[in-house]
């Protein structure tokens, strides 16, 4: 490894990692949510890289953890507790609770009918079906929901609602 990239791995790890600790607290504890998303995401991204670096410059001492239990067990508790997290979204008996209420929301939104989300938008049923069949959307009607118009139209949910957002802003 080159003398500079052995020079700067473990502190560029060092200092990604805080910044990512940090982040992520405030995250965790939807403090600064705004400020702190983009950094966590995208400075955690730019984390591996000197990671990698920092695991190539440390290669046999980092060996040398595989060959004793607490690495085995860390690992298989690591593993445990990711799964108990993932579970319910990777087999679909999720309940609903927790993830993102502004997902849930759009969710809540796509199962209504035009007439039944047009008072929000302050629009009748008639202009959101009129809006949605301009904008590309030509399986819309007044007896489907907002999913199954977008999903006959072979258009994306997330495109229906920006749709349904400009109407609100008109």
């Amino acid at each position: 490894m080159p003398t500079y990239l052995q020079r700067y791995a473990t502190p560029f790890t060092t200092g990604l990692f805080l910044i990512s600790l940090i982040s992520g607290t405030s995250l965790f504890f939807h403090y600064g949510t705004a400020a702190f998303r983009e950094m966590h995401e995208w400075l955690s991204m730019v984390l591996i890289l000197p990671f990698f670096l920092h695991v190539w410059k440390n290669w046999r001492p980092f060996l040398a953890y595989f060959k004793r239990l607490p690495m085995a067990i860390s690992l298989a508790l690591c593993l445990v507790a990711s799964l108990a997290f993932a579970w319910p979204a990777i087999t679909g008996s999720a309940t609903g609770t927790g993830g993102n209420p502004a997902f849930a929301m759009v969710n809540v939104v796509a199962s209504g009918t035009p007439g039944q989300v047009a008072p929000l938008l302050g629009k009748s049923e008639t202009e959101i079906v009129e809006a949605l069949k301009a904008k590309g959307f030509t399986a819309a009607d007044l007896t489907k929901t907002l999913s199954e118009i977008a999903s006959a139209s072979g258009r994306d949910m997330m495109d229906l609602m920006a749709t349904l957002a400009t109407l609100k802003a008109n």
